[in-house]
């Protein structure tokens, strides 16, 4: 697109209102008039806004929160960005009577122009109106250039507004657009220097978090670590800094790491989907099974009513919790597979789900049929299934490859996980995060034959019966399935001990018990847990070399 010599002429701009309030269409109706822009529409409720906006172009989009009950004002701003009805060359304004650091961490990242905290004050408004309009006449040339994603002339127009006293009070956003714009145009090293630089000037929180990202992608670690260790701590930069270290460990492929990094920002923000999606990604690949239930029952909450929404996140919500119930006690389970035949029951009741979903239904059914120890009802349901991925989605089919391990059937277990391979290729999260959790899967599936309900039955019994290489065997692999599971760490000790009794243990054997061990001194237990524990650690003779582990110095950026 060609770069417009001129701002389009005041009388001509349009201006939505979105607010389900008659006063505050009535403020901010009066103070764009006041501003010379007469072409104001108003929206009671995200529905209406959604058509408005369909129909014409606005200029001006002022959004509050609080909309109505049909989806709120951050789902509907999202909305707004992700069908492009809100572009870099939109004036957006976000009104809230809401100032949580959690919402406001969430609408940052959307860059609104403007947030403005309830109740308005109609001469602020029009002060404020007055200059985002001056703003946006003086950099009408730079917003296209934003919007074309043509970086290297943004950058020229934006240095070149730097000049201008005029925009004095927007210097501080142009020179975060500079830096933004080096980050596209992957110039790290100038982003370094052009930070740098800004710190004589600026104490803001993207200035700090702009160079530790430039040091980052340079693999400068040791003076980026000495910056995060600050700006961990000042609460304007924290969310930044979890979110950047999460990435970062990703692409180092360190999921432990990045899995804890992505809670913190999750907390943090909670709104956002896709952050929420990665996390549901690293506990799966991190074996946590109470923290996927966690992770896709804050998406499935936050969803709600907006472009996420769908009876997908129901389905997995429904899948976290049976996958939960194959690692947990006997009176756990019973809960939790109740919980899974009530939302099944809930989700088919929705008009055509019923037929859309068949084939997810049947499916989660037969795994229910698996945790109630009727495996025979349920191979009946898998037999049918066919070996196919087309039309179903990844959670389909991994959902599927589940049930039939569950059931013992290894040979569709592994010839789906391969097909599973394929259908992920290409993306880019996936083939870091995704494709090594297909690969996982892979060599647990193929290596363990059973669920860690059953490990833990096999073991209890082998321990009755003093056979206990078996015990160990079965326990080693539960602790493989579910490394954060407390009564198996506990357990897989206690045989250690009785094995250390007969004879030294091997390399294997020592290994797995400082493993355990370690586990279990980094969480928190019960008085007789705690008591146990140290009793094990004291017979298997670990404690010096537990000692020199806790003692070795963590890194936050280690590689």
């Amino acid at each position: 697109m060609e770069i417009l010599s001129h701002s389009t002429p005041v009388h001509e701009l349009n201006a939505l209102i979105i607010d389900n309030q008659n006063l505050v269409h009535d403020v901010l109706g009066n103070a764009l008039n006041e501003i010379g822009i007469n072409n104001v529409s108003s929206a009671f409720n995200a529905y209406h806004a959604l058509r408005l906006c369909e129909e014409q172009t606005f200029d001006f989009v002022l959004i509050a929160f609080n909309v109505s009950c049909d989806k709120d004002g951050f789902h509907l701003f999202e909305e707004l960005k992700h069908l492009q009805h809100i572009t870099e060359k939109t004036t957006v304004v976000f009104l809230s009577a809401e100032t949580s650091q959690e919402l406001v961490n969430c609408i940052v990242e959307l860059q609104p122009d403007d947030f403005w905290v309830k109740p308005l004050d109609s001469k602020r408004v029009v002060q404020r109106l007055t200059w985002l309009l001056k703003i946006r006449q003086s950099l009408h040339k730079l917003l296209n250039c934003l919007y074309n994603k043509e970086y290297a002339k943004a950058i020229y127009y934006a240095e070149r507004q730097l000049q201008s006293d005029e925009v004095a009070e927007f210097h501080p956003r142009l020179k975060r657009i500079i830096g933004d714009c080096y980050f596209s145009l992957r110039e790290f090293g100038t982003a370094e220097q052009y930070f740098r630089g800004l710190l004589s000037e600026y104490n803001h929180a993207w200035v700090h978090i702009g160079l530790v990202k430039a040091l980052i992608k340079q693999e400068k670690m040791e003076e980026a670590e000495t910056l995060i260790e600050d700006l961990i701590v000042r609460a304007d930069t924290r969310f930044h800094v979890f979110d950047l270290l999460a990435q970062y460990y990703i692409e180092k492929s360190q999921f432990e790491k990045a899995y804890e990094q992505m809670q913190q920002a999750c907390k943090l923000a909670p709104r956002n989907i896709e952050r929420n999606k990665r996390l549901w990604d690293l506990a799966r690949l991190n074996h946590d099974k109470p923290g996927q239930l966690a992770a896709v029952q804050s998406m499935a909450k936050f969803a709600k009513n907006s472009i996420h929404d769908s009876p997908e996140l129901s389905l997995n919500v429904i899948r976290a919790t049976l996958d939960m119930a194959t690692a947990s006690s006997a009176a756990e389970t019973t809960t939790l597979i109740r919980k899974a035949e009530s939302d099944i029951a809930l989700l088919e009741k929705h008009k055509g789900l019923e037929k859309v979903l068949a084939e997810q239904f049947s499916v989660m059914r037969a795994r229910v049929l698996c945790l109630k120890k009727e495996k025979k009802a349920a191979e009946v349901i898998m037999k049918s299934k066919k070996m196919h991925t087309d039309g179903l989605s990844m959670e389909d089919n991994l959902d599927k490859m589940k049930a039939f391990h569950e059931l013992g059937m290894r040979e569709q277990c592994l010839a789906l996980l391969d097909k599973l391979r394929n259908q992920i290729e290409g993306d880019t999260f996936a083939s870091q995060v995704v494709d090594e959790y297909i690969q996982q899967e892979s060599i647990e599936r193929k290596d363990i034959s059973f669920t860690t309900v059953e490990l833990k039955e096999m073991a209890s019994v082998n321990y009755k019966e003093n056979r206990f290489i078996p015990a160990y065997n079965n326990l080693k692999q539960a602790l493989t399935l579910s490394p954060s599971n407390k009564q198996i760490a506990l357990s897989l000790l206690k045989v250690l001990v009785q094995l250390n009794k007969k004879e030294p243990l091997n390399n294997d054997q020592q290994d797995q018990a400082i493993k355990a061990a370690m586990s279990l001194l980094k969480v928190s237990l019960a008085e007789t847990q705690a008591a146990k524990r140290d009793e094990y650690i004291r017979c298997l003779h670990i404690q010096t070399a537990l000692d020199e582990l806790r003692a070795e110095p963590s890194s936050l950026l280690a590689s």
